[in-house]
């Protein structure tokens, strides 16, 4: 929850009566805010823990359909929706670097969970979007052509299909695959429209001889974590408050239980040896400091696009919404039938805490069984020896400073308050416009107190370092002016104090970087060309999808615009006005931020 105004607050504050805050309690003794929605109280540890089918093939087709899911065994059956044969979420898909390969998605979604929570003032969002769900699906981390890369705007209606083709020119890596569409991605995702794609190579081949010498087969896992509040019998919902109308957009949520790969607080029975994790973050607002309840040593492996030079040992670490770690986990210590908790303590942002959010601080139980499973070490390096990638290469020197803002708007819509980047919205001409070929440092300005994880389409970046920022003095002496104008100044007067390089486990290629509050993030961007990439990734397309029907360029039904000033007039920066479309996006991917309205085009542009 964000950007809601202290007159708001105190205003149901007074409606509730202040003594419920203090006789609020739950029956474990926490403090239970009468402001916001909590979960029906389950047992954990009930429920095994799920393993996603796996699907490794050059053409895949997955349906896009409603279903009914159990989260948790002591509830009953509700309305979700899935990739594939799955009731929640969807297959594992495996691709393999330098082997093209086609997605095909079918639509097949009736009623949505979330019809009552539908905003029609975002962009657009149809009147029948909660029985005719649009969908658009993006492959997180893959270098893909424009056409391929599942713009919010070319998406597919129920009853059609939409076909995505990827080179595959990648390393081995950890992508995902989930819903894009325009101003109703959270919806989507948190109905379960999300799902893994690994991508093996020569040297991470994923089978039990792979040159790397990691665990595969049963002891390779992927770990969906999620965090959400039920509502009744444990039914699906993204409402955090009453505070905010329903069908109102909100701005995220804290959860109060925690999911992994669809299941609440779930129990994996494990061997007595090294496992390797494949760990996202597909919530859709927290930031979780993982760790294990006996604060046992781990290894970070690897990060979003792919492995480090070498494991780099750690007790904890901070994940925020799309970021992805690639673990080994040694369960050998345990005795047989001890167990072990992946636990989370980061406590929410401010302007949810106000609400009296907590921490959501469990996810699941992993217990030793008597086999030994796999008794590997742990490699002393991943890369630059025999049989191995070569060496992550240095970070190249940059021939231009981008500065970019991260910002909320609370005078425009309280409650909640509107999320921007550069104070522009969604449709907007005024656009990043990197050149092929370049570097660039990107300055990503956090002036809100809570944290934003920023994604980059097309290309994979470097963390460089972080530093705090007076934001106050920044603003004073820049006043920002009215939502629809670009607002990036330089912030390098205002910085303070020591720069933080990026954690170890951050050093590698990345698409997901975390921005905390008050702080200025440097990544190093590389904009790859079109001779590298084998495609044109500033060539203009024609949707496949419903889109495609000359809606977007006509203003009909499915026009997007925004009801800011800045928005509508600014369709060229998606649309060629004949309904083709040019270029990617970046964006925040806590999913409510994306929605509304922190989310621009970009163009990578030839020399």
């Amino acid at each position: 929850m964000t950007g809601l105004s202290r007159r708001a607050l105190l205003a149901a504050g007074g409606a509730v009566g202040v003594g419920a805050l203090a006789h609020g309690a739950s029956s474990a003794g926490t403090l239970r805010s009468p402001f916001i929605f909590h979960s029906p109280a389950v047992r954990p540890f009930r429920d095994l823990m799920p393993v996603p089918p796996v699907i490794d093939n050059t053409w895949v087709t997955v349906t896009a359909r409603s279903t009914m899911h159990r989260f948790h065994r002591d509830w009953d059956e509700q309305p979700s929706f899935a990739y594939g044969d799955q009731t929640y979420l969807g297959p594992t898909i495996v691709s393999h670097r330098d082997q093209p390969w086609r997605l095909t998605t079918r639509n097949q979604l009736g009623l949505h969970p979330f019809a009552e929570d539908v905003d029609h003032t975002l962009h657009g969002v149809p009147e029948d979007f909660a029985t005719r769900t649009r969908t658009s699906t993006h492959l997180h981390g893959g270098v893909t052509p424009a056409s391929s890369d599942g713009h919010p705007n070319d998406f597919v209606v129920p009853g059609e299909q939409q076909t995505y083709q990827f080179p595959m020119i990648q390393e081995a890596a950890h992508l995902w695959y989930h819903d894009h569409s325009l101003g109703t991605t959270r919806l989507n995702v948190a109905a379960g429209l999300a799902a893994m794609n690994l991508v093996r190579d020569e040297f991470d081949t994923g089978r039990a001889d792979n040159p790397l010498g990691l665990p595969a087969g049963e002891h390779e896992i992927p770990l969906v974590l999620q965090e959400k509040i039920f509502g009744p019998g444990g039914r699906l919902n993204v409402r955090s408050t009453w505070i905010v109308p329903q069908g109102s957009w909100e701005g995220g949520a804290v959860g109060d239980v925690g999911l992994v790969n669809g299941k609440v607080w779930p129990e994996l029975p494990v061997d007595r040896g090294l496992y390797r994790f494949r760990v996202i973050n597909a919530g859709s607002y927290s930031v979780w400091r993982l760790f294990f309840s006996n604060t046992m040593k781990f290894w970070v492996i690897g990060n979003d696009g792919g492995l480090l030079d070498r494991p780099v040992a750690t007790r904890d670490l901070r994940l925020s919404p799309a970021e992805r770690v690639d673990i080994l986990v040694d369960f050998s210590s345990l005795a047989p039938g001890e167990s072990v908790e992946l636990r989370n303590d980061e406590g929410p942002p401010p302007q949810a805490a106000i609400l009296g959010e907590v921490a959501m601080p469990l996810f699941c139980r992993f217990t030793a069984g008597t086999a030994r499973g796999f008794t590997g070490g742990v490699p002393t390096r991943l890369r630059g020896g025999r049989r191995q990638p070569p060496l992550l290469a240095p970070v190249e020197r940059p021939v231009r400073r981008r500065v970019v803002t991260i910002l909320q708007d609370t005078e425009i819509r309280i409650p909640p308050a509107l999320m921007s980047l550069n104070n522009l919205g969604f449709m907007t001409d005024d656009i990043e416009k990197p050149v092929q070929g370049t570097t660039e440092i990107w300055d990503l300005v956090n002036i809100t107190a809570d944290p934003h994880a920023i994604h980059l389409h097309l290309t994979h970046f470097r963390i460089l370092e972080r530093q705090r920022l007076n934001t106050a003095a920044y603003r004073f002496s820049h006043p920002r002016p009215r939502h629809g104008r670009r607002w990036t100044p330089d912030p390098a007067k205002f910085v303070f104090g020591r720069t933080t390089p990026s954690a170890a486990w951050e050093a590698g290629p990345k698409d997901t970087v975390r921005t905390d509050g008050h702080t200025v993030t440097r990544i190093v961007v590389r904009w790859p060309t079109a001779d590298e990439l084998g495609f044109d990734p500033d060539l203009a397309y024609l949707p496949q999808g419903a889109v495609a029907r000359s809606e977007l360029a006509g203003g009909g039904e499915h026009a997007a615009h925004n009801e800011h000033e800045g928005g509508a007039g600014g369709a060229a920066a998606t649309a060629e006005g004949d309904g083709h479309i040019r270029g990617y996006l970046w964006h925040c991917h806590m999913l409510d931020h994306e929605d509304h309205d922190m989310m621009l085009p970009l163009r990578a542009v030839a020399q």
